[in-house]
Formats: C-alpha cells, sequence, structure tokens
C-alpha cells in the first residue's frame, strides 16, 4: 500500500464492464456525442451544450490534474470503446490521506446498466489499496435525490449538508450534502459493489 505519495499519477483502471483512462482532449470529440444533453449537466456548475464548451470543461479539467488537485477519467464502454461518461479524484489532500471522487457523469443510455457502479468501485479501490488513502468523500447538490440515491446504495455514508455551499449558474444557492466512505468500511462497501456488480 502506497502512503507516502503527493499527487495522484494518472493511471488507467480496467473494468469488466468499464475502463477509467485518463481524460485528453483526444476524448472531447467522443464524449461530444453522448454529453451534450442538459439532463447530465442539470446538478452542475458547468453546462456544455457545443462541442467547444465541452473542450473548456476539459480543459479546465486538464488545468487541474497538471496542478495536482485532480485527476479526471475518460469512461469507457468496454464492449463497444465508446467514451459514455466521465468521473474525477479532486479535492486531493494526500498528507491527509483523503480525496474526493465527483465531477461524475454517464450518458443516458448507459445509466443503470452497472457502468456507474463499476467505475465507483474502480476509483474507490485506488483511492484505498493503492493510495493508501483514509476517507473518500463525495458531494451533491441537497436537491439531486437520484445522485444521493445512488451514493447510499454504494454504501457511501451522508454526513450533512453545507448550506449556501456553491452559487449555480442559474443564481441559486446550491445547498450541498456530503457523504463519505472510509478505510475501515471499504471492505464491506466493496463487497456489497462486487455482489451488486455481478447480479
Amino acid at each position: 500500500m502506497t502512503i507516502a505519495a503527493t499527487r495522484i499519477e494518472p493511471v488507467t483502471l480496467e473494468g469488466r464492464l468499464v475502463r477509467l483512462e485518463p481524460l485528453s482532449l483526444d476524448h472531447v470529440a467522443g464524449l461530444a456525442e453522448v454529453a451534450l444533453d442538459p439532463a447530465i449537466w442539470r446538478w452542475t456548475i458547468a453546462r456544455p451544450t457545443t462541442v467547444e464548451e465541452l473542450r473548456a470543461w476539459a480543459d479546465t479539467a486538464l488545468a487541474g490534474r497538471d496542478a495536482g488537485t485532480e485527476l479526471p477519467f475518460a469512461t469507457i464502454d468496454r464492449a463497444t470503446g465508446r467514451p459514455i461518461g466521465s468521473s474525477r479524484f479532486m479535492n486531493v489532500v494526500l498528507e491527509h490521506r483523503r480525496v474526493e471522487i465527483g465531477w461524475t457523469w454517464v450518458a443516458p443510455g448507459w445509466q443503470r446498466t452497472g457502468a456507474n457502479r463499476e467505475a465507483k468501485l474502480l476509483m474507490l479501490g485506488h483511492a484505498f489499496d493503492t493510495l493508501g488513502c483514509r476517507r473518500v468523500e463525495f458531494k451533491t447538490d441537497s436537491l439531486n435525490e437520484p445522485s444521493r440515491t445512488a451514493l447510499l446504495g454504494i454504501g457511501a455514508q451522508f454526513e450533512g449538508i453545507f448550506r449556501n455551499h456553491m452559487v449555480m449558474p442559474e443564481g441559486r444557492m446550491r445547498h450541498s450534502a456530503y457523504y463519505s466512505v472510509i478505510d475501515e468500511e471499504w471492505p464491506a462497501v466493496r463487497a456489497g459493489l462486487e455482489r451488486s456488480l455481478a447480479r
């Protein structure tokens, strides 16, 4: 187990359903084929509706990678080789052995297929088993009930609400719901995700 790392190095994470590749601008064209549905971005501060806006979103993610504060992935459907979504490690604080998994989205055609659950399994495994993290956190808009239900469904624990946490593009103040998995919970969370994917 590596616990002396000071930044997350790019890595490809392979599952049965999906492969998580380090995001690059080469992924933008493929992602644009599935990513411009406004429903995907409803709860986020990014609202790309064109290829150019999606490229700007990717540029921001890559700047975070270069700064060592984020590691963005393109989610690739292994059956077709198509990009179908994205997720990233963010708010990386390895000296305190914690990371956040966020900016997660999957195109509508691949939702409820196991793709997102397997991506979470791969990322949680990398965080706990390779990076030696003690905590992985998640946050979502307090109004985003599907996301909140999904986080509980993977075994994350609800921790509370950060009130007036973010200003959304429409001017609304977002309250953010926080969830986490900690290292002593990881074996049970992993087993639950594996059982769910086996079904």
